[in-house]
């Protein structure tokens, strides 16, 4: 008799060292190739490099100040995150909707691993991100006219943002299994945008980025933004969610539950420390660089003039100087050698928050620059000082309403290759015709419509001629009470028609 013995099956799985951690890797792999390729995040992407390539050059010129290019690259990134957590979302949902959950179930890698490889699929899409902050930024810090230091920390809250937005929506997919909630969750942040940017500036702070409503630029060391502590914030909220979404998954390892205690240690200290405010040490510097901005400048004599800049804007100081130069070569008398102090000002007592006007300098010969440079920033500039060559100081030039204002923006735009351009964008309004405000760095001047005809009929002639003619009459040309139409008479151009009457 002939016993049968059967072997016991052997299964065809084998346990390997660090399978399950391949296995997440490689689906992790798959899963951000889809989440690259998803039609949302595309086009997100899309949007964000076309803004970027149309935006380059119009917001600084050839002049970026490095610690405002930093601030830039944080806006367009949210529109990535919204896209990432839709399709993060749908990615996860995906089983749920084609009803083949009950297939993964008898596979050997667990719903929370799978879930932590979509978590690593966000980290893809925020690394696409920081390559194309770091083309942003990297663009303007290569310009030979930058200057001024970006912070590695205002750099990462792109990516950090996108990173935050899709584990947002990876976590509402383990809680509420609804296609319908992502969209819904988009509206509600962006509700949460809304609101928190009108409170206060702790409150702010709970934003994934923070947009300043002041058009000034500080020096790098007054900027005063808690951009470290609101990092390690975006850093500690964004495992949070990841590490919780792997818990609601299944993943109830001690590793996790200690991760998710870090994380929100983190998320806590950054919070905490990113809302406390302007130190005691820093509103004294602001009020320094204010008040007493001589106490932390330096200055450089050129051609007899001198220029005190800021530490950081000293590359500057050539192009100030230049622009110098050529308004007294189109000055007469002694205001043609006269020399002058160019002061560096800005009004840093309010921070970022702040974007109060610059009084206007009572010391003689001394003349305004602000922190900006470039674009309308330059005729501005001119014209403060030629106003500072006709009428002695910033104060008395300020208050010019007569026909001095001719020869003072003649001085101000005379010298440009489009002079009728400098004109229009150094009015308020942009006009080139009738009465008009003149910007300056400090209070600006006022135009009237009669002023505006006898500087237009004076750019029309050549620019010797017109040149010759002012240096001629300078004397007259610069007496106080002098009428517009006295003025085209001096200078042998036809009468205005147009009023001339200062505003009161």
């Amino acid at each position: 008799m002939t016993t049968l013995v059967e072997k016991p099956a052997v299964s065809g799985t084998r346990n390997e060292p660090g399978g399950t951690f391949k296995a997440v890797l490689a689906l992790a792999l798959f899963e951000s190739r889809r989440l690259l390729t998803r039609v949302p995040v595309l086009l997100a992407f899309a949007v964000y490099l076309g803004w970027t390539v149309w935006r380059a050059g119009k917001a600084w010129g050839d002049y970026p100040a490095l610690q405002d290019a930093d601030r830039a690259t944080q806006g367009a990134p949210m529109l990535v995150g919204l896209a990432v957590l839709l399709s993060v979302n749908q990615a996860a949902l995906r089983s749920r909707r084609h009803d083949t959950e009950r297939h993964f179930a008898v596979l050997v890698l667990p719903h929370w691993c799978r879930t932590a490889a979509h978590a690593l699929s966000v980290v893809a899409a925020a690394l696409v991100t920081a390559v194309c902050v770091a083309g942003q930024f990297g663009r303007d810090a290569l310009r030979s006219g930058a200057i001024g230091q970006g912070s590695v920390a205002e750099l990462l809250v792109g990516p950090l943002t996108v990173l935050l937005f899709g584990l947002a929506g990876l976590l509402v997919a383990g809680v509420v299994r609804s296609a319908l909630v992502a969209p819904l969750l988009v509206v509600l942040f962006l509700f949460l945008f809304l609101f928190f940017s009108g409170l206060d500036y702790g409150s702010r702070w709970l934003l994934p980025a923070v947009e300043e409503s002041s058009s000034n630029t500080l020096p790098s060391d007054l900027m005063g933004r808690p951009a470290a502590w609101h990092a390690l914030y975006l850093v500690g909220l964004a495992l949070f969610l990841g590490l919780v979404a792997v818990l609601v998954a299944g993943g109830r390892k001690p590793v996790v539950f200690a991760g998710v205690a870090g994380a929100l240690a983190l998320t806590l200290v950054g919070g905490v420390a990113q809302s406390a405010g302007d130190s005691p040490e820093l509103v004294k510097a602001r009020e320094r660089a204010t008040l007493h901005p001589e106490q932390v400048q330096s200055c450089v004599r050129r051609d007899g003039s001198t220029y005190c800049a800021f530490p950081e804007w000293g590359p500057q100081v050539g192009d100030w100087a230049a622009v110098v130069d050529r308004v007294r070569s189109l000055a007469g008398g002694s205001a043609h050698g006269q020399d002058v102090v160019v002061r560096q000002r800005v009004d840093a007592r309010y921070g970022l928050s702040g974007d109060a006007a610059l009084e206007s300098l009572k010391r003689p010969h001394e003349v305004t620059v602000g922190t900006q440079w470039g674009g309308n920033r330059v005729p501005e500039f001119s014209a403060a000082v030629a106003g500072v060559l006709i009428a002695g100081d910033e104060e008395a030039a300020t208050s010019i309403c007569d026909g001095r204002i001719v020869p003072l923006m003649w001085l101000a735009v005379g010298w440009e290759s489009d002079p009728l351009a400098a004109l229009r964008r150094v009015r308020l309004n942009d006009t080139v015709t009738g009465s008009d405000s003149v910007l300056q760095p400090t209070n600006g001047l006022y135009m009237t419509e009669a002023q505006t005809e006898v500087l237009r009929a004076l750019l029309d002639l050549p620019r010797a001629e017109a040149g010759a003619r002012v240096k001629d009459r300078w004397d007259e040309l610069t007496a106080p009470k002098i009428t517009a139409a006295r003025a085209a008479g001096l200078l042998g151009l036809p009468a205005p028609e147009g009023e001339d009457k200062c505003l009161s």
